[in-house]
C-alpha cells in the first residue's frame, strides 16, 4: 500500500533496513522506524494544529508503544490518547502526559485509581456504570475528573469489536444522572470514526458519526454545559485538520499521520508527512510452483498489501491474499518470472497499513538517516520492551 510512497520519499529508510537485515542486525518480521521522520511529522502536525487553534492527543498503537518514538513525538505533541491501560502506563513511563483515557477501550474499574492519578485531561465513558465508577474513584483521590461522553456511532458505521456508547436518543437521560455524580464533570463528547478517507482519492471526509457528535454537543450545551470539547478521531493528519476546525472539533488524535501512512499518503506523495517505517521479512522457502514464502508475524489483516521488493534481485512481486482467520506463519508472493532466481534468506521489504501492537513483530528504531549517518538505536518488542 505504501511501498511506492516509501521508495519515492524515504528511500534511505528502505536501503538502511535492507542493509541491517543483510548484516544480521535485525531479524525477519521487523518494523524499521525512522525516528527523525516521525519527530518531523509530529512537529508538522503540531504546527498545523496550532495555527487552527486545535489540540492534539497522539496515538501510538500503530508503531508499537515504543519509548524512543513516544519521546520524539511528545516533544511536539505532549499529550496522548491511550487505547488501553497498558498503553497509558507505557506512555506515562516514557514521559508523555495523559490526554484522553478510555476512548477505544474503557478503563477497567480496578485500574481507575492508578490511571486517574496520572491526572488525565479527560476520561471517556461509554455508559452510566463507567461514569459512576470514574466519579467514585475520583472522589477517593479528592478529584473532580473531566469526562467525555462517548456517543454510539451512526447506524452502519461501527466496527465490530468497538460497539458501545450513549445513543443520541438517550443522551438527556444519561446527562441528567451523570450531572448528579460529584466526582466528574461532563467536559465534552467523542465518537469513532468521525473522519474516514475516501476509498478512491484518500481524501478525508466527515462521517455520519461526526454529525452525531456535533448534535450531542449542542444538546449538552443546551443543558448548560460550557466550553465543551469534541474529539473527532480517525484519519487525523495535516490534510484533515482544516476539516476538523471548520466543522467545530476541538481535538484530533493523530496516529498513522505520525508515520506518514494514512490512506491519503498512499495515493498522494505530496502530503507533508513522510513515510517513516518499512516492514522487513525474509524468504523462508520456495514452493514447488515457484512462489516464495516470507516469514510472517506482522501482517495486519486490514493492511491492503500489494507488493514486496526483493532488493538483491530488484524484483517487485505481488503479495498474495491470505485469510484473516489464519495465523500468518508465512505470506506467499507471486512466482517470479524470468530473471535472477529468488533464494531462501533473501531480504524482502514491504510497506503497508499496520497496528504493531497486535503483532508479534520486532521494532527497530533508526536515527541519522537525514544526515547520511544511519544508526540502529534499539530493538524492541511490539509492546515497547527493549530486547
Amino acid at each position: 500500500m505504501f511501498l511506492d510512497s516509501l521508495l519515492a520519499r524515504n528511500p534511505e529508510l528502505a536501503d538502511t533496513a535492507a542493509d541491517l537485515h543483510r548484516r544480521g542486525e535485525i531479524p525477519p518480521d521487523t518494523y524499521v522506524m525512522d525516528l527523525d521522520a516521525i519527530a518531523q511529522n509530529a512537529a508538522l502536525l503540531a504546527d498545523a494544529a496550532r495555527r487552527l487553534d486545535l489540540s492534539l492527543w497522539f496515538v501510538v498503537k500503530q508503531f508499537g508503544r515504543n519509548p524512543e518514538l513516544i519521546r520524539a513525538v511528545a516533544r511536539a505533541i505532549p499529550r496522548f490518547a491511550a487505547i488501553d491501560p497498558d498503553e497509558a502506563r507505557t506512555l506515562h513511563a516514557a514521559g508523555a502526559r495523559a490526554g484522553n483515557l478510555g476512548h477505544l477501550v474503557q478503563v477497567p474499574h480496578r485500574a481507575l485509581p492508578e490511571l486517574l492519578a496520572l491526572r488525565p485531561e479527560a476520561v471517556t465513558v461509554f455508559d452510566l456504570d463507567n461514569a459512576r465508577a470514574v466519579s467514585a474513584a475520583a472522589q477517593r483521590l479528592g478529584l473532580v475528573q473531566d469526562v467525555l461522553v462517548r456517543l454510539e456511532g451512526a447506524p452502519g458505521s461501527v466496527y465490530p469489536g468497538q460497539e458501545g456508547g450513549v445513543p443520541l436518543s438517550a443522551l438527556d437521560t444519561f446527562a441528567e444522572q451523570a450531572e448528579r455524580l460529584p466526582g466528574i464533570r461532563i467536559a465534552g463528547v467523542t465518537a469513532f470514526p468521525c473522519v474516514l478517507s475516501d476509498a478512491k482519492t484518500g481524501l478525508p471526509e466527515p462521517t455520519p458519526t461526526f454529525d452525531v457528535a456535533l448534535e450531542a454537543r449542542e444538546a449538552l450545551a443546551a443543558r448548560g454545559h460550557r466550553d465543551l470539547k469534541l474529539s473527532a478521531p480517525s484519519a487525523t493528519s495535516v490534510a484533515s485538520l482544516p476539516l476538523l476546525a471548520r466543522l467545530g472539533a476541538t481535538h484530533g488524535e493523530p496516529g498513522h499521520a505520525l508515520t506518514g501512512t494514512t490512506p491519503l499518503h498512499a495515493v498522494d506523495t505530496g502530503q507533508p508527512e513522510r513515510p517513516a517505517y518499512v516492514y522487513v521479512s525474509e524468504v523462508a522457502h520456495t514452493l514447488a510452483d515457484g512462489r516464495p514464502a516470507l516469514f510472517g508475524g506482522g501482517f495486519y489483516p486490514r493492511a491492503h498489501i500489494t507488493s514486496a521488493l526483493l532488493p538483491r534481485t530488484g524484483q517487485r512481486l505481488a503479495v498474495q491474499d491470505a485469510p484473516a482467520e489464519n495465523i500468518d506463519y508465512y505470506r506467499l508472493l507471486a512466482a517470479p518470472g524470468s530473471g535472477r532466481p529468488v533464494r531462501a534468506g533473501d531480504t524482502a521489504l514491504l510497506a503497508f497499513r499496520t497496528q504493531v501492537f497486535v503483532t508479534r513483530s520486532t521494532v527497530a528504531v533508526v536515527a541519522g538517516l537525514a544526515s547520511g549517518r544511519p544508526r540502529l538505536t534499539g530493538l524492541y518488542d511490539a509492546h515497547g520492551r527493549a530486547l
